[in-house]
């Protein structure tokens, strides 16, 4: 039985669920998701399984050695312990590849070349001799990934990227990675049941990865340099040449693939890379652009990435998506669209209400996927019959005996007899603000005792001296006048009529001179009283 050593697969952002889907699928156990990486377990055949098939893996990684690492010595010193020669000959070429996140080592190349100087200097010490250094696609690829002091040390058993699938020959501007579009292309649930359509399809990297998709064909079996791990001591060859003739994941594709650009040089390069993949019967590309495409004759699944970013300006950019809305709506009724775009207001011109959307990041662009159901009509008509059609194929739910009283008659008005009875007398009610109802014998009665007095600004001291003395009792009183407050400004004389300022306060109003030079007066402010004073404002 073949041993099962921890394996890690990396990927895209955002692409971690679809990647463990897949490895579930190939056979994988113990699948853990991580950031931008999935884990399992798995033997040599799964290793080798997992570069071949996988769509949405970037590199397959097998863990070597993990230990702690305080300080760029302590890492020299840990690495020289180790014994590499199991895994690699002098004469092999090697290269590290260091991922940082620690206030210890500042510098992700200095630990490159502390974890360099351990591997020579035991092959140094062993053999005389030492490996070479080889950056560009050496035999044996390490990779040490350093969190704080824990440090790890992995083997890379893929080599060059598993995105460089080898059937691009050419490229446009800005293409598409092959892993972000396949990993777009299962988020959409494409399995090759019905028409695809691509109508900005560029190089063709959605319309090769789809057609793949549909065939069930191993993205491997393109790679023109192989793999990394075909340059390992333990390779097995005869293991891995029966994955490669295994065909029985292949399938027939009964449906077509049809793409379309405006530029003509995109369009030449896409079918340059259809032949190369050998697809020329499932893809068909035209020189035309979206306003030209007619509309399907079956619901298909429209999977497009316009224009975005640095090559499309924002008024050029509003028309464009503004007239993909339109076509969706208009052109391809009955079918679902998926749009990878840069910036929300490019959905907003879409004008179209999504579905589903996700987060990606296409190279350095955090980007949006967004999901549309097309139809034709009003919304809540396509949702009425959404509702319908669910509603024959669910499953009946099983029901008590139904009572033959009235439904009127019920004492909890129930619209089924198997429901539990609900009493509504008992539920608790809540007032205005949300507090709990008091019961009507809880609440103080006008009688009680023990209920505090109530304090009354302008009372009478004198009062409970007559009362006792047999005098009326009197519990309100003016106040004497030598209690009262002392007026702070003579009283206006009679006969003298009030001064009219239109509503406003003295210290409200201040002059100023207009441009003539003419002496003027206003208000500081406005007020709600001064609407009151716009007469006397007017005889001023």
């Amino acid at each position: 039985m073949e041993e099962n050593y921890r394996l890690i697969a990396k990927t895209l952002q955002s692409l971690e669920p679809v990647l463990a889907q897949e490895l579930e699928a190939l056979g994988a156990t113990d699948i853990e998701e991580g950031r931008r990486m999935v884990s399992f377990a798995g033997s040599k055949e799964m290793l080798y399984k997992a570069n071949y098939h996988l769509r949405t893996a970037l590199r397959i990684l097998r863990p070597i050695a993990s230990f702690h690492a305080s300080s760029p010595d302590e890492l020299y010193e840990e690495l020289r312990r180790l014994d590499w020669g199991q895994w690699m000959r002098p004469t092999d070429t090697f290269a590290f590849d260091t991922v940082v996140y620690s206030e210890t080592f500042t510098h992700s190349k200095y630990a490159g070349y502390r974890a360099k100087d351990a591997l020579a200097d035991y092959f140094r010490e062993k053999h005389g001799t030492r490996p070479m250094v080889r950056l560009d696609n050496p035999d044996l690829l390490f990779h040490i990934h350093i969190s704080h002091e824990e440090a790890t040390l992995a083997l890379d058993s893929s080599g060059e990227s598993l995105h460089k699938r080898g059937w691009r020959m050419a490229q446009t501007e800005a293409p598409m990675s092959e892993v972000l579009a396949a990993g777009i292309l299962l988020m959409a649930g494409w399995s090759g049941e019905t028409d695809f359509i691509d109508p900005m399809c560029g190089s063709g990297t959605l319309l090769v990865e789809a057609a793949l998709i549909a065939r069930g064909i191993a993205p491997g079996s393109f790679r023109k340099r192989g793999f990394a791990f075909q340059r390992w001591r333990d390779y097995d060859a005869e293991l891995f040449e029966q994955i490669k003739v295994d065909h029985s994941g292949e399938r027939t594709f009964a449906h077509h693939i049809y793409g379309s650009d405006s530029s003509m040089e995109a369009v030449q390069i896409a079918r340059h890379n259809v032949r190369a993949a050998g697809l020329t019967d499932e893809i068909t590309i035209l020189h035309r652009s979206m306003q030209q495409c007619p509309a399907p004759e079956a619901p298909a699944l429209i999977v497009t990435n316009p224009p975005y970013g640095e090559r499309l300006r924002m008024r050029d950019a509003e028309e464009l998506y503004s007239m993909i809305g339109e076509r969706l709506k208009h052109n391809y009724a009955g079918s679902r669209a998926w749009i990878l775009a840069y910036r929300p207001e490019h959905f907003d011109h879409i004008g179209l209400r999504h579905s589903a959307r996700h987060k990606l990041l296409n190279g350095a662009l955090e980007c949006e996927l967004r999901a549309y159901e097309l139809f034709a009509g009003k919304r809540d008509d396509f949702k009425r019959r959404d509702r319908e059609r669910d509603r024959a194929f669910r499953p009946e739910r099983p029901r008590g005996e139904r009572s033959e009283r009235p439904r009127d008659e019920r004492r909890d008005h129930r619209s089924t007899s198997d429901r539990p009875r609900r009493d509504w007398e008992e539920r608790p009610r809540r007032d205005r603000d949300n507090r709990p109802r008091r019961d009507r014998d809880d609440r103080p009665r006008r009688d009680r005792e023990d209920r505090p007095k109530r304090r009354y600004d302008f009372v009478d001291e004198g009062a409970r001296e007559r009362k006792q003395e047999g005098g009326k009792e009197r519990t309100f009183a003016p106040r004497d006048e030598h209690r009262r407050p002392k007026r702070t400004s003579s009283p206006r004389p009679e006969g003298k009529p009030r001064e009219e300022r239109a509503g406003l306060w003295p210290n409200d109003r201040f002059k100023y001179r207009d441009e003539e030079g003419r002496e003027r007066t206003r208000s500081r402010r406005f007020t709600p009283l001064q609407s009151f004073g716009s007469e006397g404002k007017d005889k001023e």
